[in-house]
């Protein structure tokens, strides 16, 4: 007999042999066709990613939480599954990179919650030989239940029936999603385009769901989730916190302002690109983003820079995270080699380069736990100061700095709040003006 307390709900983790497939743009043309259909839809994004969840938010109408086994912890997804299923007619998780690519992976993940897995498969250079990469899928490791296939980016009728014919009898064909450019999601360095910023995401979105087969409407048998436990852990009563949020400043999980809110503390939004001033406020959070592509507005918006360094000086605390870290430099170079002065307050210069510098899980330990996230960036820091602390990966390999001047706390790394209540607390409040 099943508890009371477990919710059901269909549910599908959409998942695809590696990066690069369409996987984002399929489940967002599933949320889509399903809410279109007059369902309710909840969408999840495995792993740390920020971009892909602002596209599946536009798709399904509904908030999209990140679900990760180590950087959210098993008890924080259950929660999350759980509250999903107790209001969605349909849950979806878009997988990361490949299905058991990571430790953990988005195999992983599916096995712990019995999440039937749907494979999205780049058919445009294949016939056949798109049978034996799902066969693999399927048979890689036991536990993962690989329920059906999709083929993206398909030719023609033909090319699908080429495709359809090697599928192994165990895994449901879906059909396909043809290849036609006009409903491909821009990308840049960091991955897709900011959702805000394609004007026309709403008819890519809907045609892409058009196109896909009916079949897809097809409910997935429903799964149980049973119920987490999703702690506050920490008093942040009174405490009002301004929240850089614009183009430039837009890397912000959705868990982290909805903790935030949780211990109590009350948010201000402000843009580092068009407001002259903060808001009233306690602490000041300058998440990631992408500041190397408006250096001549976040340069020439003086009265904010004056405000935010006038913040610093009163030693009241400043989370900056990546993005927010560049912005607190001296001077930001993007990669075209242009510069421009920022606030000068972490002593230092940063630059953009063509590669990734560092990417991956990370955790650090904090004076009240061990805060849990992932670096993400292409820029260099140059600077004299010392790390106060340094994160680690999960296997142990050194990570990233943490620098601290006065009241400023400053990171290539993204922090996952929920992770480490108290930590995030004391980061948050009241801070001192030594150095």
């Amino acid at each position: 007999m099943t508890d009371i307390a477990t919710a059901s709900c269909p549910a599908l983790l959409v998942t695809a042999p590696s990066s690069g497939q369409g996987k984002t743009l399929v489940t967002a043309a599933l949320a889509r066709r399903h809410r279109n259909a007059g369902r309710r839809v909840r969408v999840f994004k495995c792993g740390p990613d920020f971009l892909d969840p602002m596209v599946l938010e536009v798709a399904s109408g509904a908030p999209v939480h990140q679900l990760d086994l180590f950087m959210c912890g098993e008890a924080q997804c259950r929660a999350l599954l759980h509250e999903a299923a107790l209001e969605a007619d349909l849950i979806l998780v878009e997988g990361a990179m490949g299905l058991y690519d990571g430790t953990p992976s988005a195999a992983d993940l599916a096995r712990k919650f019995a999440l039937p897995v749907l494979a999205v498969v780049d058919g445009s250079a294949m016939a056949q030989t798109f049978g034996a990469l799902v066969h693999g899928l399927a048979t890689y490791r036991e536990g993962v239940d690989l329920h059906a296939v999709i083929a993206n980016r398909v030719g023609s009728a033909r090319h699908a029936e080429l495709l359809e014919a090697g599928v192994p009898s165990t895994v449901k064909w879906l059909g396909h999603l043809p290849r036609e450019a006009g409903v491909t999601l821009p990308e840049r360095h960091l991955g897709l385009v900011q959702a805000s910023e394609v004007a026309n995401l709403d008819e890519r979105l809907d045609r892409a769901a058009a196109l896909l087969p009916d079949t897809v409407l097809h409910l997935p048998t429903p799964v149980d989730f049973a119920p987490g436990t999703a702690e506050i852990g920490a008093d942040l009563s009174g405490r009002r916190i301004a929240i850089a949020r614009d183009e430039a400043f837009a890397f912000i999980y959705r868990a982290n302002l909805e903790w935030l809110e949780r211990a109590g503390a009350s948010l201000a939004f402000f843009s580092p690109l068009y407001d002259a001033e903060l808001p009233e406020c306690d602490a000041l959070w300058l998440p990631g983003g992408y500041p190397e592509l408006h250096l001549d507005r976040l340069a020439a918006n003086t009265p904010m820079l004056a405000a935010i360094r006038a913040h610093h000086a009163q030693g009241k605390a400043i989370l900056a995270e990546c993005g927010g870290m560049l912005y607190t430099c001296a001077y930001l170079t993007d990669r075209q080699g242009r510069s421009a002065q920022m606030l000068g307050i972490l002593p230092g210069d940063a630059t953009m380069q063509p590669r990734f510098a560092a990417l991956g899980m990370q955790e650090i330990d904090l004076p009240g736990g061990t805060l849990r996230g992932h670096t993400f960036h292409y820029s260099r820091l140059e600077t004299a100061l010392s790390a106060d602390l340094r994160a680690r990966t999960p296997d142990g390999r050194e990570g990233e700095a943490l620098y601290r001047v006065g009241s400023l706390t400053a990171s290539y790394m993204h922090g996952y709040f929920p992770s480490a209540p108290l930590a995030v607390a004391q980061l948050f409040g009241q801070a001192s003006t030594s150095d």
